[in-house]
C-alpha cells in the first residue's frame, strides 16, 4: 500500500480524515449505546482512514471483501477461542486459518487477520462478535462507495499511473513463499514471549497485520522501508489511546481523540501505517488497560522489526547465492 497511491489533494485529504474520525466516533456511540463493545473492532480505524483518504486504493476498490472478510475471520476467531485455550496451537491455528482464508478469497483486506486474533487475545467467546464486526464493515463499505462517487463527481482524485498498477499487482502476488514461514515463526516466538512475561499484548492483533504486509508485500509496504520507526510510532499511538481512555472514558469523544492522536503520530513520523491506528483504539475494547499495554506494544513491534531485518538479511543472502 503506497502512501500516495491514487490519493486526494491536501485539503480533501483533511476532509477525508475528518470523515474517518466521525465514522469511528459513530461506531463508538453504537458500541456504547448497545453495550456491545466488540462492535468497535479496532481495525475499523485503519480501514476507515485508508478507504477515505485513498478512494481508489486497493481496500476501497474491494468493497465486497471489505465487508465480508473481517466477518469471516471473526467467525474463525470465535470458533478457536471457544474450542481452545490461549497458547501456541490456538494462536497459530487462528492466524494460519485467517491468512489462508484471505489468500483463498484473494482478498486484500489484511486487517481481517486482526479480527480473527482479537477474540483469542481478549477472551471474547460471544457469537455476537462476528455480526458486530459485520455491522461496522458493511457501514464502512457503504460510506466508502458514496465518498468515492462524490470524489469522482468533484474531480478530487489524482489520476491512476502505471506505477499504481504495478503496485497493485505486487500487493496481490507476493514474490516468494518464504514470507509466510517467517511470519508464522514470528507468531510462535511472540507467543513464547507472552508466556515468559505474562504480557498478553506483546502479540497485539494489529501486529500480525503489520507483519503480513511487511513480509508478504515488502516491495510496496511503506513501513517496510523504514522499519526502525515502527516501535516508537506504535508505542506512542498505544500510549495516546491509553491516555484518552483514562481521561475521557470509553465514549465517542475519547475514541475520536485517540484516533486523531494516532493520525498525528503517523504524520510526525511521516509514516503510513494504518494498523497503528488500530493500536490507538485497542484500549477501548480491553478490560482495564494499564501502562503495561503500550510497553507490550513497544516490545512486540521491536521484536517484529528485528525479526524482519534478520529475514531481509537472510533473503538477500539467499538471492545472491542461488540466483
Amino acid at each position: 500500500m503506497r502512501a500516495d497511491q491514487i490519493a486526494l489533494g491536501r485539503w480533501h485529504r483533511f476532509a477525508a480524515e475528518l470523515i474517518a474520525l466521525i465514522y469511528i466516533a459513530l461506531i463508538a456511540e453504537i458500541a456504547s449505546a448497545t453495550g456491545a463493545f466488540y462492535v468497535l473492532f479496532p481495525e475499523l480505524g485503519a480501514l476507515a482512514h485508508d478507504v477515505f483518504t485513498r478512494p481508489r486504493g486497493t481496500w476501497a476498490r474491494s468493497l465486497l471483501m471489505l465487508a465480508i472478510t473481517p466477518f469471516l475471520t471473526a467467525l474463525i476467531g470465535i470458533v478457536f477461542t471457544r474450542a481452545l485455550p490461549y497458547g501456541y496451537l490456538s494462536v497459530l491455528l487462528t492466524v494460519g486459518s485467517s491468512v489462508g482464508l484471505i489468500m483463498l478469497l484473494g482478498s486484500p483486506i489484511a486487517p481481517a487477520i486482526s479480527a480473527g486474533l482479537l477474540p483469542l487475545v481478549l477472551g471474547v467467546k460471544s457469537w455476537w462478535y462476528p455480526p458486530g464486526v459485520l455491522l461496522g464493515t458493511v457501514l464502512l463499505a457503504a460510506l466508502s462507495f458514496l465518498w468515492e462517487r462524490l470524489s469522482i463527481a468533484q474531480n478530487w482524485l489524482e489520476p491512476i499511473t502505471a506505477a499504481d498498477v504495478v503496485d497493485e499487482t505486487l500487493e496481490q502476488n507476493p514474490a516468494t513463499s518464504w514470507w509466510l514461514i517467517a511470519l508464522m515463526l514470528f507468531v510462535a516466538m511472540a507467543v513464547l514471549v507472552v508466556k515468559l512475561t505474562g504480557l498478553r499484548f506483546v502479540l497485539f492483533p494489529p501486529l500480525v497485520v503489520i507483519g503480513f504486509e511487511m513480509f508478504g508485500h515488502t516491495a510496496i509496504c511503506p513501513w517496510a522501508k523504514r522499519p526502525m520507526f515502527l516501535p516508537a510510532a506504535c508505542f506512542l499511538t498505544a500510549a495516546g489511546g491509553l491516555l484518552f481512555w483514562n481521561l475521557l472514558g470509553v465514549g465517542p469523544l475519547a475514541v475520536g481523540c485517540s484516533m486523531a492522536c494516532g493520525m498525528a503520530v503517523l504524520r510526525l513520523f511521516d509514516l503510513h501505517v494504518p494498523p497503528a491506528l488500530a493500536v490507538a483504539l485497542l484500549p477501548f475494547v480491553m478490560d482495564h488497560p494499564t501502562i503495561a499495554y503500550p510497553i507490550s506494544v513497544g516490545i512486540g513491534t521491536t521484536l517484529m522489526t528485528l525479526w524482519f531485518l534478520l529475514y531481509q538479511s537472510f533473503f538477500r543472502r539467499y538471492e545472491r547465492e542461488y540466483h
